[in-house]
């Protein structure tokens, strides 16, 4: 790196002895996270249906935007003249920026990928756009984020070995070109991606390729893409040994219960996913007691609330029956209400996670969590 100190440091904290997990704190210019951590996605400069003064009332510590929609519109240059991210949107606690790359990738025969970078077609309005390594950084350094990302190349599930070693090997060169144009080293931490597919041996050449650039940061991509439960434990197992001790580990992408308890006792720090948004608004919760369908017919007459053992301001103040009546007569503040909900249920859940590891019982905590939760060893995928 450029700069003398990285803008993101890992502070080490506890080892759980009963799992090996690991409980920290990352230190960044616009605050301190502590980890494990699940980060409320913002795909567009806003997580979904909140706000950030409610973000911030349930102690979100980061959230995470999306370089390809922000690159789309506004238009990253609308974001640098406002001042940055931060400023933008009115959150002065750190923000990731993932690198565009999945979103890209994902366009399938709206994208071309060349060695230099990936010609695509906007799903918007179908204009033709080009995002290289270089073009990610610049839109990512305008965006103004503490976290930024490398820009790799997310191989599809499943794809063949000799598809995903060319992958990789092309996601590491990227990777060097990410490092060699990130402007500001400063005040924005640069991670590169671990990918490999689902190859033990890939996983193992990419980490070590990667690690060999020295990033402040490592994220684990190409993973919970359709695969089984067993077999992305099964490639995390094969990939944190590799990461350094002395740095985060991020797990991209994934984000229910389950997985993010099984992935801190695998030593992962950090956590996204869109599920907790995403299912509230189709009228489903994640509760004490496991899954609510808060739309069923079954809740018209129901007026407790979405589960009796949370404190979160929606369980506090209203009803199973209320809130389903707002869901099918399709008012906002339904769905309000249960976003409130599931991102609340998993910062708690994140937060029993670190002090279980302050206790060194995080299994204890995982197995009474699952007993409630009414997942068996086959949910979890063990």
């Amino acid at each position: 790196m450029p700069a003398t100190e990285p803008a993101v440091k890992y502070e080490h904290i506890k080892t759980c002895a009963q799992t090996g997990a690991r409980l920290g704190r990352l230190h960044t210019p616009h605050g301190v996270i502590d980890t494990p951590a699940f980060m409320p996605v913002g795909t567009q400069a806003t997580v979904k249906t909140m706000s950030p003064e409610e973000l911030k009332a349930m102690d979100a510590h980061i959230i995470l935007s999306n370089t390809y929609h922000l690159f789309l519109r506004p238009g990253h240059e609308i974001v640098k003249e406002a001042g940055g991210l931060h400023r933008f949107m009115n959150w002065d606690r750190p923000i990731l920026t993932d690198s565009g790359g999945f979103q890209v990738f994902s366009l399938n025969e709206m994208r071309k990928i060349s060695e230099e970078g990936v010609e695509f077609r906007s799903h918007l309005n179908g204009d033709k756009l080009f995002i290289s390594p270089e073009k990610s950084i610049e839109i990512q350094n305008a965006l103004g984020a503490d976290i930024i990302m490398a820009f790799d190349e997310c191989a599809p599930y499943p794809a063949d070995e000799d598809y995903v070693l060319r992958s990789l090997e092309r996601t590491s060169r990227w990777a060097e070109r990410c490092l060699k144009s990130h402007a500001r080293p400063a005040d924005q931490a640069l991670f590169g991606i671990v990918q490999g597919g689902m190859f033990p041996k890939l996983r193992e050449q990419s980490a070590r390729q990667l690690t060999s650039i020295d990033f402040p940061g490592y994220a684990i991509g190409g993973l919970s893409v359709g695969e089984s439960k067993p077999l992305m434990y099964e490639m995390l197992e094969a990939t944190v040994p590799l990461l350094p001790t002395d740095k985060p580990r991020y797990l991209m992408g994934v984000g229910s219960p389950d997985a993010l308890l099984d992935g801190a006792i695998r030593g992962i720090d950090m956590f996204d996913c869109v599920l907790p948004t995403r299912i509230a608004r189709n009228g489903t919760v994640m509760t004490s007691a496991g899954r609510l369908v808060v739309r069923n017919a079954s809740n018209t007459r129901n007026f407790s609330p979405l589960d009796p053992n949370c404190s979160c301001y929606t369980c506090r103040n209203y009803s199973r029956a209320y809130i389903r009546h707002l869901i099918h007569a399709d008012e906002t503040f339904g769905i309000r209400l249960t976003t409130y909900h599931n991102l609340h249920f998993l910062l708690e859940l994140m937060r029993g996670v670190r002090q279980a590891i302050r206790e060194d019982r995080l299994l204890d905590f995982r197995n009474e969590f699952f007993a409630t939760y009414g997942l068996n060893d086959n949910d979890r995928g063990f």
